[in-house]
């Protein structure tokens, strides 16, 4: 009677359980319908059927945006899936992950042999593609990888000479010099030139002394400085005792190599001190800390001295004559940092795009009277969402992949053209991608709805995570405001003779036809067609670029006269920043229609054409009302555009899965449950404990 009192009792705790699975499976998985679907993906819904669905080979698509340096991240990626205990937790305190994320950079180095630092001065895509793969892992550690290497092992290298190559390369490569780059202030972060703290060199002791001289010079938000940094490269300005023949002391901005812990101990050293910047929104792995200096003593030969030097009595040299172009050669070095955001950025819009795409393939919700159910992408609103999302996924991609190109290429040439080109690039795809991803992050976890708002499936992680990225290594309203100003200074320069630098050619080339009145024929052609051909759409882009960049000179020169340059140029600030990002659009989808034509897989090709139309035309149409204000595309045109950009996303809709796909993100990469391949809710559902 007993056991069968226990039985019942056991039996009646289990059927609320097996209800809910029951309900959930029932809600979460395709029912059984007639219709056969080979690759277990949903049929799309007959309303919102298109052309028929491209036939897309995954693998050759997939091997042509990996690269060739896709080993070394499945070196990345095969090592953390065997080290489990470095796996970072959903729920972790900021000192167990600071210190976790230590033992991942350790473990990478020491233990899986992976040399990042040897790989960023051999060959930086490499580096590159290591960056990508550990931000995947935890972005906490590919920012203490920057931080490391690019940041304080690159001032070291880039902005250092032999002998500091020399004494430093190795501990820094494997992490016995753990160190900062402390250029941040409190009261000074984007105006580097206006930084206060000061190295003033004292010729009776071969010495440099390093002040921080009020509160607002305390160096602020120094990754490594909280916890295990043993040295900072410190930006200061350098003061001489004498005045030279211009009665100048103050020499600009330096960078100098000052210890701030025992090497042994680990004890702070005399004069300085460290305080903790505390719990941040995201990236909590990295240890950010401040430093402030009282007359700490430092060799003389701790100048970081490529580009100016200071004698045993005093005197300063330099191969550059002014401040400003020894400031601008230091920056110049440093832009490694902006080309890992950018290129970082894409890998974190990947990743979430992955994780929105799959779910809202997989989950179903509504659907026509007494049927089954269907996906939530094929919604209209859904694909509106998503579709050029993914588009403009591919299309970053291989902006970012040619900017590594190009920062590979002037590393090994040091020609001042391509110094500049890449600067320039730097800033502005940096600024514009890191924007675009973080405003993503936040519509696809609204597209996962509840389901996106579960830490494990990461969308709050990684948009905390990569919220930072639009503020550090330049500020993305500073930087676009560096991107218009250069297009201004070219602009300036063709009109006086001059030429323009190498990626602003298009408008050396193109300049007077894109500023001549539109031609009324072609602004009502409609066809799908025309509105396809890369010509066109590249030609809409650059239009507009042209146009506004004629438009903001002409306001400048009229409001200098009366206002002068610094008011002049706040006035038209907002125009500013609309022609650097108009720029910075065209410059993608350049690089994206090269990529399309130079595909050798025929199926890939179309895929990645697809992908290439739904980015243009949705940009165009998202700034349909410019085009309409100057006659450049009558009503019947909008109208087409708007027309296609739907059919678009429908098409690309249907190769959603093989795009995805492509990118190649293992599951134990993407972790989201809602984002698994296969058993999502099985894996999802257990995870909180059915």
């Amino acid at each position: 009677m007993q056991s069968r009192d226990q039985d019942r009792t056991a039996e009646d705790e289990y059927q609320p359980i097996a209800r809910r699975i029951g309900r959930l499976s029932l809600h979460l998985s395709p029912v059984p319908r007639p219709l056969s679907c080979a690759d277990d993906q949903l049929q799309i819904l007959k309303c919102a059927r298109g052309a028929p669905k491209l036939n897309v080979d995954v693998a050759p698509l997939s091997e042509y945006m990996r690269g060739k340096h896709r080993e070394i991240q499945e070196r990345v990626f095969e090592y953390f899936n065997t080290r489990p205990e470095l796996q970072t937790p959903i729920e972790i305190s900021k000192d167990d992950h600071r210190e976790l994320c230590m033992r991942q950079l350790r473990g990478l180095v020491q233990e899986a042999g992976i040399r990042p630092f040897r790989a960023l001065f051999e060959d930086p895509a490499q580096y590159f593609a290591i960056l990508e793969a550990v931000g995947s892992i935890d972005m906490s550690l590919g920012i203490k990888i920057g931080v490391q290497y690019s940041l304080w092992g690159g001032s070291v290298i880039n902005l250092g000479t032999k002998k500091h190559r020399d004494k430093y390369f190795d501990g820094i490569d494997n992490l016995e010099y753990p160190g900062c780059f402390a250029m941040t202030e409190l009261h000074h972060g984007s105006n580097v030139q206006g930084l206060q703290t000061t190295a003033t060199f004292d010729p009776i002791t071969d010495e440099f002394i390093i002040n921080t001289p009020n509160d607002g010079a305390i160096k602020w938000w120094i990754g490594n400085a909280a916890v295990h940094g043993k040295f900072a490269s410190v930006f200061a300005k350098l003061i001489l005792p004498t005045h030279d023949s211009k009665g100048v002391s103050d020499m600009g901005v330096h960078a100098f190599i000052v210890p701030i812990r025992d090497l042994k101990t680990h004890q702070t050293l005399p004069g300085i001190e460290i305080h903790d910047c505390g719990h941040k929104v995201g990236l909590n792995g990295v240890d950010n800390g401040a430093l402030r200096f009282c007359s700490v003593r430092i060799p003389r030969e701790n100048l970081l001295n490529r580009f100016g030097d200071v004698s045993w009595d005093g005197k300063y040299t330099s191969s550059l004559p002014t401040i400003n172009k020894r400031f601008a050669a230091t920056l110049g070095e440093l832009v490694g940092g902006r080309v890992g955001l950018a290129y970082s950025s894409v890998s974190v819009l990947k990743l979430a795009a992955t994780i929105a795409i799959r779910y809202s393939l997989l989950r179903q919700q509504f659907g026509p009277p007494k049927q089954p159910e269907v996906s939530i992408l094929d919604y209209q609103s859904q694909q509106h969402k998503l579709m050029p999302m993914l588009a403009s996924t591919y299309a970053f991609h291989f902006a970012t992949v040619h900017l590594v190109e190009k920062y590979t290429e002037m590393k090994k040439s040091h020609d001042e053209q391509l110094v500049a080109d890449v600067h320039a690039l730097s800033a502005g795809l940096k600024a514009y991608v890191t924007s675009y991803t973080a405003k993503s992050l936040s519509i696809c976890r609204e597209a996962c709805g509840g389901h996106g708002y579960a830490a494990v499936n990461r969308f709050g992680i990684l948009r905390n995570d990569h919220d930072i990225f639009q503020t550090f290594e330049g500020d993305n309203t500073v930087l676009l405001q560096q991107v218009a100003g250069d297009l201004l200074k070219q602009y300036k320069e063709k009109f006086q003779g001059g030429t323009f630098m190498v990626t602003w050619n298009y408008l050396k080339e193109s300049m007077n036809t894109y500023l001549s009145q539109p031609n009324p024929v072609t602004a009502r052609w409609d066809s799908a067609d025309h509105l396809q051909d890369p010509k066109f759409q590249l030609d809409a882009f650059r239009y507009r670029t042209s146009r506004l960049l004629q438009s903001v000179a002409v306001r400048l020169r009229k409001h200098s006269k009366t206002l002068g340059s610094f008011c002049a140029w706040n006035r038209c600030l907002n125009h500013l920043l609309t022609l650097a990002e108009s720029h910075i659009e065209s410059v993608i989808l350049a690089k994206f229609i090269e990529a399309v034509e130079s595909c050798p897989d025929a199926s890939s090709r179309a895929a990645l054409k697809l992908a290439c139309d739904l980015y243009a035309l949705d940009r165009i149409w998202k700034d349909i009302g410019t085009y309409r204000n100057v006659d450049y595309v009558a009503p019947n045109k909008a109208k087409a555009i708007h027309k296609l950009t739907e059919y678009l996303s429908f098409q690309v809709r249907n190769i959603a899965t093989e795009l995805v796909d492509a990118f190649d993100l293992p599951d134990q990469v993407t972790r989201a449950p809602i984002a698994l391949k296969s058993d999502a809710y099985a894996q999802y559902t257990q995870y909180v404990g059915f």
